[in-house]
């Protein structure tokens, strides 16, 4: 028996990510981890997000634990574990290089976009927050120990063509390209975590991808936030999948 293909897709926040999830949760193969070191982030930096002391309580927030949960066996038996990790969350003793075994791809958005989304949240950030920093970092690690670009994908790509990028995507990861990915049930899943009440309304009132977003007009402070960011965006751009 083969071994299981775990997925490490690590992701911005605001991006589309959790309807990734649902989309690959939508496979009869596979299983899905929603951000599992969310807790062990909190509880090392203090930061108070919203909820952050019921998601402290509701999971394991020891970074080598998790580690090990993560490389140890697949919820259900399946054949496929898709794992959403947000790159500003590790803040550890742990990094990419800890998951070897893994296949390591990179969800992107564009920064102004994201700093426009926690706005509507009403959520001042800082450029960690959006992880494009970190996420070039792990980019750079995984290409060095490859010796080719892992997979990029950008999220308005993705919701321009949701079809093509993610079959392309699969091909990538090396797994069968599956139709059910373009929908799931509409409502919570049963493998959201807890944060799901604050963060996940647009998507749980969803079947499917919704249509590519629009630059808005951002502060002068939001555009701040953007513009330290571009340059790590722009970089990872410049490999992510259907260019």
């Amino acid at each position: 028996m083969s071994a299981p293909v775990r997925i490490a897709m690590w992701s911005g926040p605001r991006n589309i990510s959790t309807a990734m999830m649902r989309s690959f949760s939508s496979r009869a193969d596979c299983a899905v981890t929603d951000e599992p070191f969310y807790g062990c982030y909190l509880r090392q930096s203090g930061e108070r997000q919203p909820m952050a002391d019921e998601v402290m309580a509701s999971m394991d927030c020891d970074w080598n634990s998790v580690k090990t949960a993560m490389r140890g066996s697949v919820p259900g038996n399946k054949t496929v574990w898709y794992q959403k990790h947000m790159p500003h969350h590790m803040i550890g003793d742990i990094d990419i290089s800890d998951f070897p075994e893994h296949i390591h791809c990179f969800l992107i958005r564009d920064p102004r976009l994201v700093v426009a989304s926690y706005a509507v949240k009403g959520i001042a950030v800082t450029p960690d927050h959006l992880g494009l920093a970190r996420q070039t970092l792990y980019f750079k690690q995984e290409a060095d120990r490859l010796g080719h670009a892992p997979p990029v994908v950008d999220s308005n790509d993705i919701l321009a063509d949701p079809a093509a990028i993610l079959s392309q995507l699969c091909a990538a990861i090396g797994i069968t390209w599956d139709d059910a990915m373009l929908h799931w049930p509409m409502g919570r899943h049963p493998s959201d975590g807890i944060w799901a009440s604050h963060w996940y309304a647009a998507v749980e009132n969803s079947t499917g991808f919704g249509q590519p977003t629009a630059i808005s007009p951002l502060s002068a402070d939001q555009q701040a936030v953007a513009d330290q960011c571009w340059a790590d965006y722009e970089f990872l751009a410049q490999h992510k999948i259907g260019t």
